[in-house]
């Protein structure tokens, strides 16, 4: 490693270390954000952008492949249309941003600046929908949202944040639970296939789910330092929301019913949840299918002649199936290296004159550092199959790393021994569905609940806390 490289490496603090200072290091030192003068607000920077942009081109794809169309909603809400659904506005209430002022002019009303959209789209359904030829409302937003946050850390937590919000409106119950169910695996199967993100599918419990909902479905990823991070939410809202704001249709005996809603949401927090997945101590690992860049092209000697030729040669080539730049600068080929290996790009391309006698050019993976020579003529073949390679090793390492760190315990004392032993993680344990125990469990030990996995094991019969017959098995851990 030249002094360049370890420099630059040195720049990061070890995740062994301190995790914490970790991401905070590679969030800046790899140019996805820069701090504002508004605390808690993140300047999202260019390579920062492009991976969410990738992010939002693959759900919207999906999204649209399911049926759901793209509208957009203002950003400001009148405060007594928040006031019409209690358990909405109690639930976001600490931390809604308020207007008051427009100019010098004092509003003769408090506008909200959204926290999230469920209020608008009710108005907007409610004067939309007449007949069950209107159903179903399938609709997505893409935009920001604030919530006015006491503790920020760029991507997991800010008070600004970029996401999409999906608001659907059916005739049926039966038809709003199987959309709720629907978009949780379209988020599920997005992390698998996109992010090389494994998952756990389940329902939060009764005292964690959305303000307002009858129930949320969650998607629960577990992160190199052993914490959860929620990477996804669905909800159903059953007909509350539409009784709150009078959204009804006539069927088709001409009786008059009230829809039955859903709402669904992932963040600029995936971002967060990528690096803390797939990251190292020399920053970036990006999977492929999101990285802004696929294949850097790394002249070596490239003063000496023809060198430059053939690397910008590549570049047009291959461009026409991946994502690919070249780095000409007059950096030197450790600082290059260096400064690829911090942003994650999945593969390096190596080119010198010698290569260029041979025919071929180095292939260096970003995951494992293993170098290939690949000919001339083979170039798109191998990266296409190295790339696919690099998304299923990312998946496979993620998913052992929630496997090793997954535990079985059946009492408090287990929970905090295992803990102690062996570091923080997913806690499979039972549950006999009492809150009581959920908060008793969660005092005691210092891990939350995170969700009913759909996917049940009998563990026992008792439960975790109280010893009395258990209900469910239910996954336990502390998170972001």
């Amino acid at each position: 490693m030249s002094q360049e490289q370890k420099k630059l490496v040195e720049a990061i603090t070890a995740m062994e270390d301190d995790f914490a200072k970790w991401y905070t290091d590679i969030v800046k030192k790899a140019d996805l954000i820069d701090y504002s003068s508004v605390k808690g607000c993140m300047v999202i920077r260019p390579y920062g952008y492009a991976i969410w942009e990738n992010i939002q081109k693959d759900l919207d794809r999906r999204f649209k492949e399911t049926g759901h169309e793209n509208v957009y909603m203002p950003l400001f809400i009148p405060e007594s249309l928040l006031q019409k659904e209690k358990d909405h506005v109690e639930g976001f209430a600490p931390e809604v941003a308020w207007v008051t002022h427009g100019g010098d002019e004092k509003l003769t009303e408090r506008l909200c600046v959204r926290p999230t959209s469920e209020t608008l789209f009710c108005e907007h359904y409610s004067n939309i929908i007449e007949s069950h030829r209107d159903l179903p409302k399938l609709y997505n937003q893409w935009c920001n949202v604030v919530r006015w946050e006491k503790t920020t850390r760029p991507f997991l937590r800010s008070r600004e944040f970029l996401w999409q919000e999906g608001h659907t409106a059916h005739a049926t119950k039966q038809e709003a639970v199987e959309e709720t169910e629907r978009m949780l695996n379209v988020y599920a199967d997005f992390c698998r296939e996109t992010l090389s993100m494994p998952v756990v599918k389940g329902r939060k419990t009764e005292s964690d789910k959305f303000a307002g909902a009858k129930a949320t479905y969650t998607i629960e990823a577990l992160m190199h330092d052993g914490k959860a991070l929620q990477a996804g939410t669905s909800h159903y809202f059953g007909d509350g929301f539409a009784k709150a704001f009078d959204i009804t249709y006539t069927d088709k005996d001409n009786t008059l019913q009230y829809v039955h809603q859903t709402s669904w949401g992932v963040t600029t927090r995936l971002i967060g949840g990528m690096i803390m997945s797939h990251g190292d101590n020399n920053g970036l690992v990006v999977p492929p299918a999101v990285a802004p860049i696929q294949v850097i092209i790394l002249p070596v000697a490239q003063h000496k002649a023809g060198v430059l030729e053939k690397a910008r040669e590549l570049k047009a080539r291959l461009e026409k199936s991946f994502r690919v730049n070249i780095d000409d600068s007059d950096n030197s080929a450790g600082w290059k290296f260096a400064e690829y290996e911090m942003k994650g790009v999945p593969i390096r391309l190596e080119i010198g004159p010698r290569d260029i006698e041979k025919e071929q050019c180095v292939l260096v993976r970003r995951d494992n550092r293993e170098k290939s020579f690949i000919k001339f003529s083979e170039l798109e073949s191998a990266i296409d199959a190295m790339l696919k390679d690099i998304s299923v090793s990312l998946y496979e390492k993620a998913l052992k790393n929630q496997n090793d760190r997954t535990y079985i315990c059946h009492t408090a004392d287990e929970i905090i021994n295992v803990l102690s032993e062996k570091g923080d993680g997913f806690i499979k344990a039972m549950w006999c569905e009492s809150e009581e125990c959920e908060e008793k469990i969660k005092e005691q030990t210092g891990v939350g609940s995170r969700c009913i996995p759909f996917e049940q094991e009998a563990l026992g019969d008792k439960c975790v806390c109280c010893g009395k017959p258990a209900k469910t098995m239910l996954y336990w851990g502390k998170s972001y």
